[in-house]
């Protein structure tokens, strides 16, 4: 891929996404694939905030049932079903065990039965996927006994009892909205990041007609012509509709609610399920293993301030491990057992409660016309499994407000790009029958999931340059991964390369040793000056630090 902007001719563009999240990648690819001129902007990278710091879960929503949405865990369960054939190395079922306990009664195995019976029933196509090893089955009910012979960990005074059922595991959130990103690059799309909007463009009948943007590797200012221009910016959507003119209220208010996540190496589950504990207040906190640790969150409190000013605090990760503490394991969960943690914020619209855990995830697609900002549209709220749906209907409203006739959807028919694969077990067997180069299983492991059919193309780059077959950590990644990632990927910082490209920093700071490495190879291939490159270390460590 390449950044547009650098070589941008003034060509006028259908459609003008903001925001490279997964709401703006989706629709970025929902666009192009109908065959309109599309280009997308990003102030940071691709995937920098919201949708990096999820729970890694592409879930249907089943505590959405309690509040009587049923429409919204329908779609989100069909467009499980979707994620999983379109990009079957990035999302697969997994095991989810919901503990119950006598109290509170929400949490009773004879409530939950019901929403499991209904969730079942919701997802009635769930066998319908292009490759027979996603199948996901029915849920059970499983015994007192048999939680505590699977969960050592799981407090015994008062179960009753679990519920085990499927939903699906997405291993790299941020690879997966790249996927969406290349996708859409592949039917045309022009995309940059590190390109921030500064304004909006208006015509002679004061539509709104584009963007004025700063590209902010360069300095670079620049005008974006565009016939509808979309703010997918998430939790900045309000902000960015704050850049333009009108003489009325803005659409829903937005709302804002944080989410943290911590990673610790100490073994609090079995590795086999995905645990799902309530607290004595009945909020569910999920245990997830991952890479060998166990990802602990989330929590779900209202923000109130400027996003850009957002960190995750040292009194919010010890609210989560009190948590923990008070409803599982021995209690002995500590600060100092975390190794990584991570957070955002999640743009919620619906106002109905001021408890965000109660909060709807649905999401809203704004026609700004209505508030005298015609030719802007605003996508708000929603949640990382129903990303492609919404897409569709944001390009239905695209093509009326352009007078096209609607074109029929493709997303959901086809495999994303690198995802082009029948069948994911088979596919795995074949990357080690071909190792022809000595690759360790692990790196063939890592490099088919996380890359799916474009591998190829970076044990080839390691093939060539036996150095970049070096091996960086337990995993299998190799150094080859970062020069695919600027050549190929748009990757232009080190943060960029070691969280959203690849997993190297993702369970935390893997050690200034590798990171120095991992700066020298990136610095060859971005021409960095030694001085630049001390301070992309700098900046990496200090982003990885937990707070204090």
């Amino acid at each position: 891929m390449l950044r547009f902007i650098e070589n941008y001719t003034n060509e006028k563009f259908d459609v003008l996404v903001v925001g490279g999240g997964i709401t703006g990648a989706s629709v970025a690819y929902e666009a192009a694939a109908r065959g309109l001129k599309v280009a997308l902007l990003e102030k940071k990278d691709f995937s920098w905030a919201t949708s990096s710091v999820t729970s890694k879960l592409i879930h249907g929503g089943l505590r959405y049932l309690a509040n009587g949405e049923i429409g919204l865990v329908r779609e989100s369960l069909r467009e499980r079903r979707v994620l999983e054939n379109i990009a079957p190395n990035f999302v697969y079922p997994i095991p989810i065990l919901m503990t119950h306990y006598k109290k509170p009664l929400k949490n009773s195995k004879w409530v939950v039965k019901a929403g499991m019976l209904m969730y079942d029933a919701l997802s009635y196509d769930k066998k319908y996927t292009w490759d027979a090893s996603k199948k996901i089955p029915r849920h059970k009910t499983i015994s007192r006994r048999t939680v505590l012979e699977s969960e050592k960990n799981v407090r015994p005074a008062g179960l009753t009892g679990a519920s085990l059922f499927y939903d699906c595991m997405s291993i790299f959130p941020e690879r997966l909205t790249l996927a969406f990103i290349k996708s859409a690059a592949a039917c045309g799309a022009k995309v940059a990041n590190y390109a921030k909007v500064e304004s909006f463009l208006t015509d002679a009948q004061k539509n709104v007609a584009g963007v004025r943007v700063k590209d902010l590797l360069t300095g670079k200012t620049m005008a974006i012509s565009s016939s509808v221009t979309i703010n997918c910016a998430g939790p900045w959507a309000d902000l960015l509709l704050g850049l333009a003119e009108s003489n009325s209220a803005g659409g829903a208010a937005l709302r804002r609610s944080e989410g943290i996540h911590i990673i610790t190496k100490k073994k609090l589950v079995s590795g086999k399920y995905v645990v799902a504990c309530m607290t004595p207040k009945g909020r569910h906190f999920f245990l997830i293993p991952w890479r060998g640790h166990t990802i602990i969150g989330t929590t779900d409190k209202p923000f109130v301030g400027n996003p850009d000013a957002y960190h995750v605090t040292k009194a919010g990760i010890l609210e989560l491990i009190d948590e923990v503490n008070g409803s599982f394991g021995d209690g002995t969960l500590s600060y100092a057992d975390v190794v990584h943690t991570y957070g955002g914020l999640r743009p919620l619209v619906e106002g109905q409660t001021e408890e965000t855990y109660t909060s709807s995830r649905r999401y809203e697609i704004l026609d700004n016309k209505e508030n005298g900002l015609n030719g802007l549209i605003t996508a708000e709220g929603g949640k990382f499994t129903t990303s492609r749906n919404l897409a569709e209907k944001c390009v239905d409203l695209v093509e009326a407000k352009l007078g096209r006739p609607r074109a029929k959807s493709k997303t959901a028919r086809h495999h994303l790009a690198g995802c082009r694969i029948k069948n994911l077990n088979f596919f795995m067997e074949e990357i080690h029958q071909h190792n022809t180069n000595g690759f360790c299983r692990n790196t063939l492991d890592y490099l088919g999931r996380c890359y799916g059919t474009d591998y190829r193309a970076i044990t080839k780059l390691a093939h060539e340059n036996k150095e970049l077959a070096e091996q960086i950590n337990e995993d299998g990644e190799i150094f080859a991964e970062v020069v695919y990632a600027v050549r190929e990927e748009m990757a232009r910082t080190l943060s960029d390369i070691v969280l959203r490209r690849t997993g190297i920093a993702t369970l935390g700071n893997p050690g200034e040793k590798i990171l120095r490495k991992v700066a020298v190879v990136a610095a060859k291939e971005l021409q960095w000056t030694p001085e630049r490159m001390e301070r992309e270390i700098a900046g990496t460590i200090n982003t990885l630090r937990l707070p204090q």
